[in-house]
């Protein structure tokens, strides 16, 4: 009974992902909310993979997200314009760099292990920040846009068409998700829930625990940087602010509302931090306070998130 709810909950999740462009004006909405909506989502799901189910709380996955973002920016600036080669380029920047990172601190526990990736977050954020002449320092990296995709048979109009660029978006997200629900159902998923629940006991059982966390978080990080690189191609624009330890709060934030232990939670989250800050930002300049009521206020009330809750009240 439970498998088929699961499974009924699944076909309503992506038949909405599917059809968002064609309802989400209905909600006041336009279509290029619906792919920040799609974008955030990758990115909370992508860190739950490591907050979640290995029990790794970072703070510094906003660097791998604006490394994405620069990546593929600067690609087509400076390189080639070519959007898939971009994605490319901007997906192994981040996980380049999260791999050497992760190396570094991957020993570290608790509050230790998320400082040290705020700090190793903020590096890149500065490098950013003051490389004027590649970056553009403070005011971000434009000049560049999307460009279209030619297949040989067909050229698909990401540039000018908000609905194939949604699409484009939402085949990767579909990618991404595939295939972190296969490595959680895999036995290295189940290796990385038994770190998560008892770490010493993992250890004792003979489970390498700092390869499977380094692994877990380069995993995370490839796919954050894949949403980070969609991101600056949604807006034609990579900005110093996406490295920054106050967005990889945003995205902790995301996970949290939605339920950190469930798989699409952080989607849930995500979809309601976007579409409040989309909302809230258009009537009030102190937006962020609101929000920061609400999340404490699901906190207090839904300390498993709104989606662990639900399904808490199914089980009792």
């Amino acid at each position: 009974m439970r498998a088929r709810r699961e499974t009924i909950a699944d076909i309503a999740i992506w038949f909405c992902l599917a059809t968002m462009p064609y309802w989400i004006s209905l909600l006041g909405g336009y279509t290029s909310l619906g792919t920040r909506v799609v974008v955030m989502s990758l990115t909370a799901m992508a860190l739950n993979f490591l907050l979640g189910f290995t029990g790794v709380l970072s703070f510094g996955h906003a660097a791998y997200f604006g490394l994405g973002a620069y990546g593929v920016g600067m690609t087509i600036k400076y390189l080639v314009p070519s959007t898939p080669l971009g994605i490319l380029v901007g997906v192994a920047v981040g996980t380049v760099a999260a791999a050497l990172v992760g190396a570094l601190i991957v020993k570290l526990r608790g509050v230790y292990f998320a400082m040290a990736t705020i700090a190793f977050g903020q590096v890149f954020y500065f490098i950013a920040f003051r490389w004027n002449s590649m970056t553009g320092g403070d005011d971000g990296l434009s000049g560049w846009r999307r460009i279209p995709i030619d297949l040989g048979f067909k050229t698909i109009d990401i540039l000018n068409d908000d609905k194939a660029f949604y699409y484009l978006v939402l085949i990767c997200f579909a990618f991404a998700v595939a295939t972190m629900a296969a490595l959680l159902r895999s036995p290295f998923g189940r290796t990385l829930l038994a770190i998560r629940e008892n770490e010493r006991r993992a250890r004792f059982l003979g489970i390498p625990v700092e390869q499977h966390i380094w692994l877990s978080f380069v995993i995370s990080c490839f796919f954050v940087s894949l949403a980070g690189a969609l991101y600056a191609l949604l807006n034609n624009f990579a900005d110093p602010h996406d490295l920054r330890w106050d967005q990889s709060g945003d995205f902790v934030i995301m996970v949290v509302l939605g339920g950190m232990r469930t798989f699409w939670g952080p989607l849930v989250g995500a979809a309601i931090f976007v579409l409040l800050q989309d909302y809230l930002s258009s009537l009030t300049d102190n937006w962020m306070s609101l929000i920061g009521v609400f999340f404490i206020l699901v906190v207090l009330f839904f300390p498993r998130g709104l989606l662990g809750f639900l399904r808490r009240q199914e089980k009792s």
